[in-house]
């Protein structure tokens, strides 16, 4: 058998062992899905009217639920990402990954069907999400090109911030001490554009916030979903998300080959 087959053979059983986990166990993802909805809901119905009047235009909540939505979608993934650093963590400590390595299987595998596992979870619950931002008053105008070009953002995004909770996860003594290691991502969004302009910032702040990852992610998707000037944001989010996915697989897969 060729390593390319083997590869692909113990990637799909390793994806379908992750599948069946997320399964089994709903109430995770139930939970990874129903916080960010629990924010959207309170920020633009407790916030929103307020916030929103402060973005200029005709303001209000209408505006906000529109401005509010990419910061919320990129949080959903980093609260999934969070239960992946979590079963990483698991897998380490309960004894299975000595199993898998005294069996005949490709050792990437194992990471990947995490990988993969946790980026159709973040999809699946973002499209949730985009669902109820729909029915609550977002109303995006992209073309069919433009919401390819977020899905494939948003799973650039996915892949990137998964691969982080992967080495978090392996670097982590326990499944509990996993559970807080990626926390920081979910704060992110609060310190970018997600939630108000940055100009509005402090200048220490602003200036942080307009040069961490999340925010030309941020704003490469409103622009493309609400039709607002995107600029080199587009070009900066994907090399940000190119570089998170790089080195976090890098250092991945040194952990767990040392493991």
């Amino acid at each position: 058998m060729s390593t390319l087959t083997l590869a692909a053979r113990d990637s799909s059983t390793m994806i379908r062992r992750q599948l069946k986990r997320l399964i089994r166990y709903p109430s995770m993802t139930i939970q990874l899905v129903i916080t960010p909805v629990i924010l959207l809901l309170l920020f633009v119905y407790v916030f929103g009217g307020t916030l929103g009047n402060g973005l200029g235009g005709s303001g209000g909540r209408q505006a906000y639920v529109n401005y509010v939505v990419p910061g919320i979608l990129l949080m959903a993934a980093a609260t999934a990402a969070t239960g992946t650093a979590v079963m990483v963590a698991t897998d380490m400590t309960e004894g299975i990954i000595a199993r898998f390595r005294t069996m005949h299987i490709w050792r990437p595998a194992v990471l990947t069907g995490h990988v993969v596992a946790s980026v159709i979870q973040q999809l699946l619950g973002m499209a949730v999400l985009i669902g109820i931002a729909l029915a609550i008053g977002f109303r995006p105008n992209a073309s069919a090109v433009e919401w390819l070009a977020t899905v494939a953002l948003l799973t650039l995004f996915a892949i990137a911030i998964t691969w982080l909770s992967v080495a978090l996860g392996l670097k982590s003594p326990t499944p509990e001490a996993a559970s807080n290691a990626p926390m920081p991502l979910i704060l992110l969004p609060f310190l970018g554009s997600g939630f108000v302009p940055t100009d509005s910032m402090p200048t220490a702040i602003r200036w942080f916030a307009e040069y961490q990852p999340f925010t030309p992610i941020m704003e490469t998707i409103r622009g493309l979903l609400l039709g607002a000037p995107i600029g080199n944001s587009a070009a900066i989010a994907t090399a940000w998300c190119a570089g998170i996915t790089a080195a976090s697989y890098l250092w991945a897969k040194n952990t767990f080959n040392k493991a």
